[in-house]
């Protein structure tokens, strides 16, 4: 195992990755990974959530599954006279917009969308390019996922 930060050692590196697997396991089944009772897990655990280390748990959908099946990334080419903070909060307004990427280059931002059709995929970028500070887009339609990596591989 490789050390990210001092304050992190092998068990909690180790529970880090099983509740990236599992954020429902209980701490006992978390215990059972990492050679600890649930006791002393819970401890961990609440640690990590305090240092930041977690930020949170939830449900990764299926977007396919649920109607969303075209994924696509959207460069974001921005005026001069661009306000960022409320170019920021328009797009992170914009429910079809999963990810907003502050990238070094030509454009600005690099936003993962996911849309029904790409009619759909059409109406927001025309939503997009009439965003005040916007002044072109690119997009890049992705047509499958071989490999897609949830969280962080620690080893």
């Amino acid at each position: 195992m490789i050390v990210l930060s001092p304050e992190l050692d092998d068990l909690d590196l180790r529970l880090l990755e099983a509740l990236q697997r599992n954020a429902r396991a209980t701490f006992a089944d978390l215990g059972a990974v990492v050679g600890l009772r649930a006791p002393a897990v819970h401890e961990r655990v609440k640690r990590l959530e305090q240092r930041g280390h977690i930020r949170s748990y939830g449900a990764r959908v299926d977007a396919r599954r649920l109607g969303y099946a075209l994924t696509a990334f959207v460069s974001c080419y921005t005026s001069p006279d661009c306000d960022y903070d409320a170019f920021m909060q328009r797009l992170g307004a914009i429910p079809e917009v999963c990810e907003v990427h502050s990238v070094a280059g030509e454009e600005s931002y690099l936003c993962k969308v996911v849309t029904r059709s790409t009619q759909h995929l059409d109406d927001l970028l025309a939503r997009l390019k009439a965003m005040p500070g916007m002044a072109r887009t690119r997009t890049t339609i992705v047509l499958s996922t071989p490999f897609e990596r949830d969280g962080i591989a620690f080893s």
